[in-house]
């Protein structure tokens, strides 16, 4: 099996690599967590580069690319732990491009490519623990057109966002709807999470809505699966960071004359964490690679990597804060805030409990032993 990437995808991962490099340093980074966690501006650059439309098919205006490109991409604005909310135009994208009626792809997938339009997936209630099926929100139609009542949290830039795409049981059955934030009844409280991005709760009352597909469990289960490939790669290019700076700080800090790294024990850890690092990075892989498989598969995939990958941030930023000492935990120094990335992915999309607990379920027939 060749896991070499290709000259374009290399390409792709050098641009956005310079990208964060040159401009999104961690001053410009925490400006902009002063100024609300998100910066439009950041996210109208990451558009320039072709970033929105990764998923967009050429014909509306994007790039036509897929989940390795995506998964390359998402490694690197880890490394810079970017805040605009890149994964969920992904998500948006993929949904809206496999299930949405061609005028609704028409009106949104070429405002999603060009950066004009920032679409959120906007799924998660009180309550509902991690768990895909269980939703309280309420679509109803009247002559022809829908409307959503329901309260949604912890949304993606949900106070900024230009639509949301909504999860709402219609006649008891899931659907989805894509909601625009100026749509009448929609109300948005923005707040900062504990990385520094924006969140909201989003309160709908009688919106108006427009009707992705009536196969909302299937789609929002494909929704899940790409954010939690975007989760593996965007932690894998955290965590390599993460080690980066924690190494050159063993290198440079120095106990009773000599740098700390001389130290056995110390060295055992970063080893540690350098091996937690590489498992993740391959079940990344093996995310990316099976987001096209199909769905029983795939999911079951998705439930591994996530655990895993929620096993290894764990590891890998708490080793780094203690390995650093009490400076690991200051706001002035950098690596406190890639441990607080690397906390809030373990907890997107559900967290490693949830996920074990997939693969649990998943198992039960072979033990996992043949499967």
């Amino acid at each position: 099996m060749d896991f070499d990437f290709s000259e374009d995808q290399e390409q792709l991962r050098d641009a956005v690599r310079k990208w964060v490099d040159k401009g999104y340093d961690f001053d410009r980074r925490r400006a902009i967590v002063n100024a609300g966690g998100f910066d439009r501006g950041a996210y109208t650059e990451l558009a320039e580069l072709g970033l929105a439309g990764l998923y967009v098919s050429e014909a509306h205006g994007g790039l036509g690319m897929g989940p390795v490109e995506a998964m390359v991409v998402m490694e690197e604005l880890g490394r810079g732990i970017v805040l605009e909310p890149l994964a969920q135009t992904l998500i948006s994208s993929a949904v809206l491009q496999t299930h949405a009626p061609a005028d609704l792809q028409s009106a949104w997938l070429p405002r999603i490519a060009g950066g004009e339009a920032i679409v959120v997936l906007a799924h998660q209630e009180r309550g509902a623990r991690h768990h895909l099926g269980r939703c309280k929100t309420e679509a109803k139609e009247a002559g022809g057109q829908w409307t959503v009542s329901g309260t949604k949290s912890i949304v993606p830039v949900g106070d900024q966002a230009d639509a949301f795409i909504v999860p709402a049981l219609a006649g008891g059955q899931m659907a989805l709807f894509l909601v625009e934030r100026g749509a009448a009844g929609v109300k948005t409280e923005g707040y900062l999470t504990q990385d520094g991005a924006r969140a909201a709760e989003v309160s709908l009352a009688n919106s108006p809505a427009q009707l992705i597909t009536k196969n909302g469990q299937t789609a929002l289960e494909q929704a899940a699966d790409i954010g939690s490939a975007c989760v593996c790669a965007e932690g894998v290019g955290v965590m390599d960071k993460t080690l980066a700076i924690t190494a050159e700080y063993m290198n440079t800090r120095k106990q009773f004359g000599v740098p700390i790294a001389t130290f056995q024990a110390l060295r055992h850890r970063i080893a540690d964490m350098k091996m937690q690092l590489e498992l993740a990075r391959s079940m990344s892989y093996y995310a990316s690679l099976k987001l096209k498989a199909p769905e029983a598969e795939r999911r079951q995939a998705m439930a591994r990597a996530r655990y895993q990958l929620g096993t290894s941030m764990r590891f890998v930023g708490q080793s780094a804060v203690q390995l650093h000492g009490g400076i690991g935990v200051t706001d002035e120094y950098i690596v406190s805030h890639y441990f607080k990335k690397l906390t809030q992915l373990e907890m997107t999309f559900g967290d490693t409990l949830h996920h074990l607990g997939e693969v649990s379920n998943r198992m039960q027939d072979t033990a996992g032993v043949f499967a």
